[in-house]
Order: structure tokens, then C-alpha cells, then sequence
């Protein structure tokens, strides 16, 4: 008997580089900051909201989302273990201009489901029954999504049967928001696989360093360098995109910025999450390819369409599947720049 095809992943287009966050309790920034080109906006009520101007954030926040948006907004909720996630997530979760949660502090996969269930329930009270998953069930220990199979839900009574993972259909009901899992401390980045498997809904993972420097006693970047190759290899590893880069306090110091890009680009990031307008042309510059990037992708997969299988370069370079896949992913990214 032959498998059951594998529903690929569905990957944005185009590719997210800049994630701008700006704070809850402030409408008017917010509506600035959907025009200034930001891939996703990030709206925060956590850290850079007062705790006496929560409840009026998330007011504002809902009502901003209460209409289709023209660009993915995530929000970032207070810590999971505190007394307002909950409530955040359940006022949120189901509004048509939420395109993603982003989950502070996750420490281990039950935070996860543990966010996941406050945001399905709603969709489930919202809409009826609820697709389990849009991209495919929890893999198994030593396997990725993509090697899996997504539960079917069936009637009460009757028996579950397994089916191919397939992306919903125009008419299927909502599934779980999207979820994005924040690492912030030594525990969160010793779970970073099983995080990034916990939950079909969790579809990326990304540090949060500030508070990780404060956990470890870090002083600077060579302090950073195994969490942040850790988040890399985890998401990788689970099939998620690569995580974006942690922000960059200092907003004047947009060289820095621009060496800091270079530096997390060479350990596999892409893109990176941004405090203040002014530093998205500087993230997206350091992330999309450059010319001789893209001309050296433009000849191996040429070569490679000509050639099929491994072949040599005529300046000695070898290439093989690998390498051909990594140049079309330079020649997608590159696409942004038309």
C-alpha cells in the first residue's frame, strides 16, 4: 500500500525579515506603525506596557483587530503563569486581525499547551468544532512534522483513523492561532526542541535576550553564542522556519545594528524583531541577499537544471541537492527586492 502524500508547509510569502513591536496602550503608535513596512506588526502587552495601563491595552488592541488588517499583527501576552495571559488570549484569540500570539517566557512544552488550550477554546465557543491542526499533529520522538500524519477527529462514538496533514480548506473553520514561543531563560533554551514541537499551532520560536543575559549573568555576545545556535538547530530541527533575531536595544546606533545583523545572519537567524522604525531598512538591507549572492545561486541552479545530480562548478566548486536547495532559498528571499 502506498503512503499518503505529505501536505507541504506553508510558508509565508513573502518572507518575514522585520518584526516591529510597539506598545498595547498606545492606538495612535500602533496605527503608525502598520504603514512604516514592517513585515509583521508586534503589539505588546507585556514589557513595554505600565501594569495600571494593562486592561486599557488590551482594550485598544481588540478593538484594533476587530477588522482585517493590511499587515499581520501578532500580539505579545503577559507571562503565561501570571494572572492576564488567560483572559488576554481569550479576548484575542478568535478577532479576524489576529494573525499570531507570542508567547513570553515559555519555559517547556506544557506552557504551550497550556496557551494553545485558553485560544482553541475560544475559536471552539466562537465557531463550533475547531480543526485540531492546520499543518500536522506533534511528531514523535526522532521525527519531524513533516514525517507525521494529522489526527482526524471524529464524530462521539466512533473511532479516530489517522490522514494526511493538508492544509484547511476556504470553507474549514478556524484552527488554533498561530503561536510563536519566546526563550528567556536557561529552562526555555534546555527545552528548545520539545518547545518547538509541542503544539501543531506553534509555528516559530525566537530569544528573548534581555532577560536571558539577566538569568545567566551574560556581559556580552560570546556569552550568547550556544543559546543562540540552540534556537537555530531547535527550529530547524522541527521543521519551523529559522528564528528571527532578539532586538537591538540601542536605536541610534544603527551600525552596530548592522554588524549585529551580519553576526546573527552567519549563525543561521533571519531576520530580527526591531524597537523603533528607523532600524527595519537596516535588518532588511543586512538579510536579503547580496548581488553576488544572488549570481552565484542564479548559476547553480542553472547548472544544476542543465546537469542534473552532483556536478563541479568550472571553478571547482561541488554541488549536490543541498546546495541547490540553499541557492533557490537565496533566489526567494531575493525576490522581495522586486
Amino acid at each position: 500500500m502506498r503512503p499518503a502524500p505529505q501536505a507541504p508547509r506553508q510558508t509565508p510569502a513573502p518572507t518575514p525579515l522585520t518584526w516591529l513591536y510597539v506598545p498595547g496602550d498606545r492606538p495612535d503608535v500602533v496605527a503608525k506603525a502598520l504603514g512604516c513596512g514592517a513585515d509583521v506588526v508586534v503589539v505588546d502587552l507585556e514589557d513595554a506596557v505600565a501594569p495600571d495601563r494593562k486592561d486599557h491595552a488590551l482594550r485598544a488592541t481588540a478593538e484594533l483587530l476587530g477588522d482585517p488588517l493590511p499587515v499581520p499583527v501578532h500580539v505579545r501576552v503577559n507571562a503565561l503563569d501570571g494572572p492576564l495571559a488567560e483572559h488576554e488570549m481569550r479576548t484575542l484569540a478568535a478577532l479576524p486581525g489576529l494573525a499570531g500570539l507570542r508567547l513570553p517566557k515559555v519555559q517547556g512544552p506544557a506552557d504551550v499547551h497550556r496557551a494553545a488550550g485558553w485560544a482553541t477554546a475560544v475559536a471552539e465557543a466562537v465557531h463550533g468544532h475547531v480543526p485540531y491542526a492546520a499543518e500536522g499533529p506533534v511528531p514523535p520522538a526522532g521525527h519531524t512534522r513533516a514525517d507525521h500524519l494529522a489526527p482526524v477527529r471524529t464524530p462521539p462514538g466512533s473511532t479516530a483513523t489517522l490522514a494526511p496533514a493538508a492544509p484547511p480548506a476556504a470553507s474549514a473553520l478556524p484552527a488554533t492561532p498561530a503561536l510563536y514561543a519566546l526563550l528567556e531563560s536557561a529552562l526555555g533554551i534546555e527545552h528548545a526542541f520539545a518547545i518547538a514541537t509541542a503544539h501543531p499551532a506553534l509555528r516559530g520560536i525566537a530569544l528573548g535576550e534581555a532577560d536571558l543575559c539577566g538569568e545567566l549573568g551574560v556581559r556580552d555576545d560570546a556569552g550568547l553564542a550556544w543559546p543562540r545556535s540552540r534556537a537555530v538547530v531547535a527550529a530547524r530541527a522541527a521543521g519551523l522556519a529559522p528564528p528571527p533575531q532578539s532586538v537591538h536595544p540601542d536605536v541610534l546606533d544603527l551600525d552596530g545594528l548592522a554588524r549585529s545583523c551580519a553576526r546573527g545572519r552567519a549563525l543561521g537567524f533571519l531576520g530580527r524583531a526591531a524597537i523603533h522604525p528607523r532600524q527595519l531598512p537596516v535588518i532588511e538591507a543586512a538579510y536579503l541577499p547580496s548581488a553576488e549572492e544572488v549570481a552565484a545561486a542564479q548559476e547553480i541552479v542553472r547548472a544544476a537544471t542543465a546537469e542534473g545530480g552532483a556536478l563541479a562548478l568550472p571553478d571547482g566548486r561541488f554541488v549536490d541537492a543541498a546546495v541547490v536547495a540553499g541557492a533557490r532559498r537565496v533566489l526567494d528571499l531575493a525576490g522581495r527586492r522586486s
